[in-house]
């Protein structure tokens, strides 16, 4: 707990660093330290208040003698047999304490007296946005991101197929079944360790939250076309494209992070899939953009955001500010998106994504774009995926915790409009031989 309140990185790469550090560590041992670890990320602002209300200084060590003494209703002496000062075992309680677990027994982790905030574990900044975007599910949103995120994988179907990956699943012993909404998606009912997953291995499958994979199907990339992902990051959302391209055409996956792009390039070629190349761009207007004006058939642009919809994922980013605020962010996705949109050939698509749940970097987002770029028109949800009938929005691509069971995605289908006759055609692109 300590590394993860001291080192300004996220918490599951503090973890993994901690685990690659100790080999020791067994299988069984991981994933119980792995479980409470993300239990205190997830009542960070409950326990905090909790020690506020009996005068106890906010630590890692207090923070986990609460939470045992409120969630886990052990007693005094339950606890202090825990901590005895062994070999492996945490130093022995002082009387402060003892003396804190006394005055919390036969608590619960709720309590009345909490203000909203704390209760729902939602920091000041998005308490009123979040409440702004959903004024009558407010209550059951926020309780939806306090759950534990499900684990999901997607099929690769250059390598397997959903039926046969749901059977190995089951050989191995674990309970899986079908992703209600992405067509190669899989939901695995427990949290095994990775190494248990030999497809992971092979790049039969990779980990991808559901709600992640239905924005990569929105994009509707079609064997043959050029794509750009704009933001790549690691990838994963490429890797969904180029397969759904079934390895024909060209997926230029770009990124402001050189080292994020030279990662997804291994995770790539694990796939099978040749028909990606990377590029590092220095900013949202480098000047390759400009030099492939009007060259791709769809563009996806997966903007940085609050990341509030992956709250129930990552519970440490809604106290850890890694990038900018909001205040900036706002301008950059505006930024990244009016660029990107030049990459589009007339009657092309623009795909515009986050894991927000915040309209204001969602549907008014979109809405600026509009308003300055009169050629795009949106392009409703119910033409691009009209199996996809649950949206919380009518023309987007909506996920909400609460009502889909997927991390919150947001995604608009933007289209160009298409050169008409009359109009004198653009020059060849130099898009194959500057890629």
């Amino acid at each position: 707990m300590h590394d993860v309140d001291s080192v300004a990185r996220p918490a599951d790469a503090v973890v993994s660093a901690w685990f690659r550090a100790r080999r020791d560590v067994g299988e069984k041992d991981r994933g119980a330290i792995s479980d409470l670890l993300y239990a205190l990320l997830r009542h960070h602002a409950r326990l905090g208040w909790w020690l506020a209300r009996h005068g106890r200084p906010d630590t890692p060590r207090n923070r986990l003698l609460a939470w045992l003494a409120l969630d886990g209703g052990m007693t005094r002496d339950q606890v202090q047999g825990l901590f005895n000062g062994g070999k492996l075992a945490p130093a022995v309680l002082t009387d402060h304490e003892r003396t804190l677990l006394v005055k919390l027994q036969g608590s619960r982790i709720d309590h009345p007296a909490m203000p909203d905030e704390v209760r729902f574990e939602c920091p000041a900044w998005a308490l009123d946005l979040l409440r702004r975007r959903f004024p009558h599910t407010f209550g059951d949103e926020m309780a939806a991101l306090l759950t534990t995120a499900p684990l999901d994988l997607r099929v690769n179907p250059l390598k397997s197929t959903r039926e046969d990956v749901l059977g190995e699943l089951r050989a191995l012993g674990l309970p899986a079944e079908a992703s209600r909404m992405a067509p190669y998606g899989i939901r695995v009912a427990e949290r095994p360790a990775l190494n248990r997953l030999p497809m992971l291995k092979t790049g039969a499958v990779e980990i991808q939250d559901e709600g992640s994979q239905l924005v990569a199907m929105v994009v509707d990339a079609r064997p043959g076309e050029r794509v750009v992902d704009f933001c790549a990051g690691a990838g994963g959302k490429t890797l969904a494209i180029a397969a759904q391209m079934a390895n024909k055409g060209y997926v230029m996956a770009c990124d402001v992070l050189a080292g994020r792009l030279k990662r997804a390039a291994e995770r790539f070629r694990r796939a099978g899939l040749h028909n990606i190349e990377t590029r590092p761009l220095a900013n949202e207007t480098d000047r390759w953009v400009k030099r492939h004006k009007g060259s791709f058939d769809r563009v996806l642009v997966d903007a940085p955001c609050s990341g509030t919809g992956t709250w129930r994922r990552n519970p440490d980013a809604r106290w850890r500010q890694l990038g900018p605020g909001i205040e900036a962010l706002l301008p950059l996705q505006a930024s990244i998106l009016a660029s990107a949109a030049r990459l589009v050939k007339p009657g092309g698509r623009l795909v515009y994504a986050t894991c927000s749940l915040l309209a204001e970097e969602n549907e008014e987002q979109v809405a600026a774009f509009l308003a300055a770029h009169p050629d795009f028109h949106v392009v409703p949800l119910r033409e691009v995926a009209p199996q996809l009938t649950d949206s919380a929005h009518p023309d987007f691509l909506a996920l909400t915790p609460a009502r889909h069971d997927t991390d919150g995605f947001f995604a608009a289908v933007l289209q160009r409009a298409a050169i008409s006759p009359a109009e004198p055609m653009p020059e060849p692109s130099d898009a194959e031989s500057a890629g």
